[in-house]
């Protein structure tokens, strides 16, 4: 299920690892420096997808491959694509309009995801899509939310993985790219990157 598919020139179907990080290089999206990740991880390498998601054809592509991956790894029905906020929310949408099924979201309500805006049946099939995971920490509190509300979390996905596979989510983790970058504990910083000022470009605290 994980792992980068064969790259295909003519820009439709499936996209391989360097294809995804080639448009986030157009986007100016790969920035290096010293920073403080949403999962409070330590990072050289931020993937500002922000970058990405303002070109809409950018995300497009991305989304549309991704949902073909869905779409073969998904057995049966999907009722709905659930986008954790604020990272999952353009993602979620773009990825639900290629499968044609809606998008929701949750959001954090006194420092836990909520399903504020919507209501779905006990039993509803949902994927949940992400933008890019790296402890998996946000698609598990929105699996803990969905599944509180009786619903069947199928699978999860993700524009990139940035643990290359690593991260157990608790349900099969569907991603477009696998892109490894080194992540360290604050208190376990290399001295070069401890002599560099940290930056906080994330959402966890919305």
């Amino acid at each position: 299920m994980r792992g980068a598919s064969t790259a295909n020139h003519s820009g439709q179907g499936k996209m391989n690892t360097d294809e995804v990080l080639g448009i986030f290089r157009e986007a100016g999206a790969v920035l290096e420096g010293h920073f403080i990740l949403t999962s409070g991880l330590r990072s050289p390498v931020f993937l500002q997808k922000a970058r990405v998601f303002m070109h809409a054809d950018k995300t497009e592509r991305l989304c549309k491959a991704l949902a073909e991956k869905i779409r073969k790894a998904v057995p049966g029905k999907i009722d709905y694509i659930v986008g954790p906020a604020i990272g999952g929310l353009i993602p979620a949408y773009e990825t639900s309009r290629h499968l044609g099924v809606p998008a929701i979201w949750v959001e954090r309500e006194g420092g836990e995801f909520r399903l504020r805006r919507f209501e779905i049946a006990p039993g509803s099939r949902v994927v949940i899509v992400e933008d890019i995971v790296t402890t998996g920490l946000s698609i598990r509190e929105t699996i803990d939310c969905l599944r509180a509300i009786g619903a069947e979390v199928v699978a999860a996905a993700c524009i990139i993985d940035r643990s290359a596979g690593k991260t157990n989510v608790g349900v099969p983790l569907i991603a477009l790219a696998e892109y490894e970058v080194p992540a360290y504990p604050a208190d376990r910083l290399p001295p070069e990157l401890a002599a560099i000022p940290a930056i906080k470009p994330g959402s966890r605290n919305i």
